[in-house]
């Protein structure tokens, strides 16, 4: 806002600039605007047939940013032009249309394939690896094999030829079939083991790190399923009874300074 140098008068309000409109919007709603603009499509399905590929299975994971339980790895063959209405990246859907894309995806695949890594597994090796280890899993269950895979931002190691393609499931159509099945199943998981471990709120955020997630790790403590070594649980088991209060701290100092 502005003011009017004429006394007297209303100041002047200027509107935002488009610039300054922008930079007061998260990084993450850049993010999920800019994904909702990407098309979900075959593009990628005929590249690899057109090279020779007949059996092409898209691969995806869920459930990397979690504090709680598994990475959840899916790997999907679906039939050549294959086309599934609303069908895209997990993240952008609704749980109801998870669910019923879900049923679909199953339905029409020539094969899926659904593999997890346990927290305990994913602190040893590291999130990264372990992410890895159950794509990798999830791609050698598949029967019959595939001959090309489309994995979003990875490769694998496995003989298979790979197409690695960045934001992979709001582009291709094998890839986003596999992240709902992935996100639908790891869902149900979280909903299974928040019956056995209530009190953290499981069923709702699913084992990321909510608000209410952190607010019952600093009450309860982490449970035998939390990833240890992932910051915010680490952080909870700092053992600060054991530190004196902070009238009690006793600091040495070099008197000769």
């Amino acid at each position: 806002m502005e003011r009017n140098p004429q006394p007297g008068a209303e100041p002047i309000v200027r509107p935002r600039s488009r610039r300054a409109a922008d930079e007061e919007v998260s990084a993450a709603t850049r993010k999920m605007r800019m994904l909702r603009s990407l098309a979900c499509g075959n593009k990628y399905e005929k590249l690899a047939r057109a090279q020779g590929a007949a059996l092409i299975a898209g691969v995806d994971e869920v459930g990397r940013g979690a504090l709680f339980g598994p990475v959840v790895a899916a790997a999907v063959i679906l039939p050549p032009d294959t086309r599934i209405r609303g069908l895209r990246d997990s993240k952008q859907l609704l749980q109801e249309d998870r669910e019923r894309l879900a049923k679909i995806v199953e339905s029409r695949a020539i094969a899926v394939a659904i593999e997890e890594v346990d927290a305990e597994t994913i602190d040893r090796v590291n999130i990264c690896q372990a992410s890895r280890m159950a794509m990798t899993a999830a791609v050698l269950r598949l029967e019959p094999q595939p001959d090309h895979l489309l994995i979003d931002a990875l490769r694998l190691d496995l003989p298979h030829a790979q197409t690695s393609i960045i934001y992979g499931d709001s582009l291709s159509i094998s890839i986003a079939a596999a992240s709902v099945v992935a996100k639908v199943y790891r869902d149900r998981r979280m909903c299974e083991l928040d019956a056995q471990y209530p009190g953290y709120g499981l069923a709702s955020h699913k084992g990321y790190a909510t608000p209410e997630h952190r607010l019952a790790l600093r009450n309860l403590g982490p449970c035998p399923l939390h990833r240890r070594s992932f910051t915010p649980v680490a952080q909870t088991e700092l053992p600060w009874e054991d530190f004196p209060a902070e009238d009690e701290v006793i600091c040495l100092v070099d008197s000769s300074v």
